[in-house]
């Protein structure tokens, strides 16, 4: 699965692809995820699919809803869709999980595959977000992330944009260029 290893060298964090949506035929994305030192995700939800995160290794931190869950190897919790939830790792060491998606999303296993090779490429910011408008957006889109509360006033503009890179041929060249599986 070597060959299924991506990274990012922003925020030093490794995704393998375990199984992908053409592998379950639509039924799950499952992903290895080595999360870095203090590395994590913001507050966002998913309409269409539920997140189960499960803790391989150290100390995983999942936010779904308003609680906190401090997951030790074995442990799990899930953030079903439309439930606003973020992880992270406050420790000082590497923290691996698995993620399962239910239903699969292609969009995110492309979202990831392009994000990660943008940062590898040295077109994103510090955060490691990409430089391109379009091309964030766009990859917004896909990922089928949503901002809750008053931060979805951004989302409109986002989906403008995403559309946008649409219609340029941007979201086909990236792809091109990305997206290996």
């Amino acid at each position: 699965m070597e060959n299924r290893r991506i990274f990012n060298p922003i925020q030093k964090d490794y995704v393998t692809f375990v199984k992908t949506s053409v592998e379950t035929s639509g039924q799950a994305t499952v992903v290895e995820v080595e999360l870095a030192p203090k590395g994590g995700v913001g507050i966002h939800y998913h309409k269409t699919y539920s997140e189960k995160f499960d803790c391989l290794e150290g100390e995983l931190k999942v936010q779904a809803g308003k609680t906190i869950h401090v997951l030790l190897p074995g442990q799990a919790v899930t953030a079903s869709p439309n439930i606003n939830h973020r992880f992270f790792n406050t420790s000082d060491e590497v923290c691996r999980f698995s993620v399962e998606l239910n239903p699969a999303s292609r969009g995110f296993e492309q979202s990831l595959q392009i994000g990660y090779g943008l940062a590898r490429d040295g077109q994103t910011n510090s955060k490691g977000f990409p430089t391109d408008r379009l091309a964030l957006a766009w990859l917004f889109e896909i990922s089928e992330s949503n901002l809750p509360g008053w931060m979805s006033i951004f989302e409109f503009i986002l989906r403008r944009q995403a559309k946008k890179a649409r219609a340029t041929g941007l979201d086909k060249k990236l792809v091109e260029q990305y997206v290996r599986f």
